[in-house]
């Protein structure tokens, strides 16, 4: 099991019991299968405003029976919005609903043993737009940011509507059935994730911060300044490969200063250590870091010790 938040942005998980939903809009007066399709609606993105009014105008539903309706999708929160459903009495009624309860209370119990409780909200607006899911549904999303709080207060979805969804799945016993000849049941749960849509936040997060994505995890480039010292090169390196450093260096004979330093941006290598004529006669190595441009003459045999300092 993975950590649901990274270095990169922040991840909210949002849980729905599919059929649990499905029954308490079972209110009486409203068919089954009308209020049911009526129900899928991206709540993160579309106001319930919208939505009522679509209910009332458009598909011919009284006030009441929409606002009644509207108390339940509404909601959303932890392990106290659980509580509320068990207490209603609409729902306490329902024992599919209560079982649909019972699990999901049973998953809020694992999500705070693993400590990620806050990062999980139960949302009962939340839908998927096939309607093949026959038990809990999920979807996770981008937090605008660090800054922002990891569990999102009840009502208040305004907090995810920046980003958007970026995986969604849930349970779904019956659909590989359906192409089986005899019609046996299997049960399975799935998520599709949207990696485009991850990997672009990732470059504006990393555009936005001025921080270059490390495509190597080489701590140090071994450079020079002047023409021929490609053997001082190669022997530095050899000297740092022996001390379990991640050493490079580029393979031309006589590589540019500028270009090595370009090198190490383009790359996020964070260390560069020059050698030079006047290095090599002081026995110093001039260690360059690649962000601050800041340079200091280092002992050749405090070397090591100082690369291992800094990226460590």
């Amino acid at each position: 099991m993975s950590h649901i938040s990274c270095d990169i942005f922040l991840i909210h998980l949002f849980f729905t019991w599919f059929y649990c939903c499905d029954r308490m809009a079972l209110i009486e007066t409203v068919q089954k299968e009308r209020t049911r399709y009526l129900c899928i609606s991206d709540f993160l993105q579309i106001s319930w405003d919208k939505v009522r009014r679509e209910m009332i105008e458009e598909k011919d539903l009284s006030p009441e029976i929409v606002d009644r309706l509207g108390e339940y999708i509404r909601l959303n929160g932890g392990l106290a919005v659980l509580e509320h459903l068990c207490n209603d009495s609409l729902v306490s009624q329902n024992t599919m609903a209560m079982e649909a309860l019972s699990d999901l209370k049973l998953l809020h119990s694992y999500l705070e043993i693993f400590g990620v409780a806050d990062k999980v909200t139960f949302d009962l607006g939340l839908a998927r737009g096939l309607d093949y899911y026959t038990g809990v549904i999920y979807e996770a999303v981008l937090l605008r940011g660090p800054e922002e709080p990891h569990n999102v207060p009840d009502n208040d979805t305004d907090k995810i509507a920046g980003f958007g969804s970026i995986a969604a799945g849930g349970r779904y016993d019956d659909l590989v059935g359906m192409f089986d000849s005899k019609g046996r049941k299997v049960p399975c749960v799935g998520i599709s994730i949207g990696i485009e849509r991850i990997l672009s936040m990732a470059e504006r997060k990393a555009e936005e911060s001025f921080k270059n994505i490390r495509t190597t995890e080489t701590q140090v480039l071994v450079a020079s300044a002047q023409p021929h010292y490609l053997e001082e090169r190669m022997r530095l390196i050899t000297a740092l490969w022996s001390s379990g450093i991640k050493a490079e260096m580029l393979h031309k004979k006589n590589p540019k200063l500028l270009s090595q330093l370009q090198y190490c941006e383009k790359t996020g290598i964070p260390l560069v250590a020059i050698i030079g004529e006047q290095e090599l006669r002081d026995g110093v190595v001039k260690l360059r870091d690649v962000t601050t441009r800041e340079e200091v003459n280092i002992p050749r045999e405090d070397l090591i010790k100082e690369i291992q300092k800094r990226t460590s």
